[in-house]
């Protein structure tokens, strides 16, 4: 049995993959790592061994793609030639407030991995300590703390009307 063609593989996953993006990196660079995770499965497509978990596989390499933009995020500061007077909602979906996003930027790195995997991307705790590098209980508390954040977060008032 031949592969699937690779465009298949965007159009069943790339919604799921760039959620995923969305909330690892913001949505400011979503679209960057998304493009980065996608040439990269390309090249690597190939090699994939047959029933590979293919959603697995993709949010394994838009994990890397994100640690890397958030690295060269860290070492280049962005020039703007005027600072906007207030936050742009372009890139986030429309359901969500701008408070959901520095809250959810404001988690650890692997409570904020975990909460984007897992309910986002719909992976299960095992899928997630895969990706993420430990143990399934302990992306089960990564998700857990990182949820009890937000909906502190939510208590008090930061997140008036956000949904995830």
């Amino acid at each position: 049995m031949s592969p699937r063609p690779f465009d298949e593989l965007v159009t069943d996953h790339g919604a799921m993959v760039l959620r995923v993006c969305r909330a690892v990196v913001g949505p400011h660079d979503a679209e960057d790592a998304w493009s980065e995770t996608f040439l990269a499965a390309l090249k690597a497509y190939p090699d994939l061994p047959a029933g590979a978990n293919v959603a697995a596989w993709l949010v394994t390499i838009a994990h890397r793609k994100a640690v890397d933009l958030t690295r060269a995020r860290a070492r280049h500061a962005v020039p703007v030639e005027r600072t906007p007077d207030e936050p742009s909602r372009t890139g986030r979906p429309d359901d969500w407030d701008g408070d959901l996003w520095d809250a959810l930027a404001a988690l650890p790195d692997k409570q904020r991995a975990a909460v984007a995997y897992h309910y986002l991307g719909g992976f299960p705790y095992e899928e997630v300590a895969a990706i993420t590098g430990g143990t399934a209980a302990a992306a089960r508390r990564a998700a857990a703390d990182g949820v009890k954040a937000l909906r502190a977060a939510s208590r008090r008032g930061e997140l008036e009307g956000a949904a995830p």
